[in-house]
């Protein structure tokens, strides 16, 4: 289970037409049409920027992919104009010809609930995913985790961890909260802060979901610009349990 979009084998750099990238770009978040991708490309090329410098540009904020199939296409596109750009051929962005479909955005459906047992590792996939595309319910899951778990959040912030080590333990008590409330539609009670405070073992817990977390902390600590120490990961670690099996037991109607 990979944070990674793995774009395949079968990645090619090919430029499909103007038509195409443009409602790539649109359902990527770009507010460029493909014309301003080409002026921006020339331009590039003339001064030296490189395209893994420039790409990022297209994008006002970090890209939100409908699917890993739309980001796939985007970049082949992208990379595909951008070795016509700098081969020096010429471009047309004019129809020539029928209309290429449009790609159609796939609308992101949350998992079934695994309410009243446990989760599987498929669910917690499934809800990553979820959680990944729809950008309407993730943000208001973290309204939800922000107001509902604030006291557990209090704790958290006077746990005197670094900024990386904040963010990251926050980052992932959000998602662990955010499964569970997609899992268990009864929903969640709000956790005491002592709850992370306590010094004492944790109750058995669903194993997909520890495992997530023991991935997560893993990505964190082989980070390549910021990996979190040994001393710091200990203590995200001892918190994202604590903070971990205190969600699980403020399950609703257990």
């Amino acid at each position: 289970m990979s944070r990674s979009r793995d774009r395949g084998a079968d990645f090619q750099r090919q430029f499909e037409g103007a038509q195409t990238l443009d409602g790539l770009l649109d359902l990527s978040g770009s507010p460029l049409d493909s014309a301003e991708v080409l002026a921006r490309m020339q331009a590039a090329r003339a001064d030296g920027t490189a395209y893994s410098d420039l790409i990022p540009t297209f994008f006002e904020e970090e890209p939100r992919f409908p699917s890993p199939e739309i980001a796939r296409r985007l970049y082949q596109n992208l990379l595909g104009l951008w070795d016509l750009v700098e081969e020096g051929k010429a471009v047309r962005l004019e129809d020539d010809g029928p209309r290429p479909p449009r790609p159609k955005k796939v609308k992101a459906t949350p998992p079934a609930p695994f309410h009243p047992g446990e989760p599987t590792a498929e669910f917690v996939e499934a809800a990553w995913r979820y959680l990944e595309d729809d950008e309407k319910s993730r943000t208001r899951l973290t309204h939800s985790f922000e107001n509902r778990q604030d006291a557990m959040l209090g704790a958290l912030d006077a746990a005197g961890l670094t900024d990386e080590g904040y963010g990251v333990a926050r980052h992932l008590l959000f998602e662990l909260y955010a499964m569970l409330e997609l899992g268990w539609p009864p929903g969640l009670t709000a956790v005491s802060p002592a709850a992370l405070e306590a010094d004492t073992d944790a109750p058995p817990l669903p194993q997909p979901l520890q495992a997530y977390a023991d991935e997560a902390l893993f990505e964190a600590e082989q980070d390549e610009e910021q990996p979190l120490s040994s001393q710091e990961l200990e203590a995200v670690r001892r918190l994202v349990r604590r903070g971990l099996a205190a969600l699980w037991s403020a399950r609703k109607g257990r």
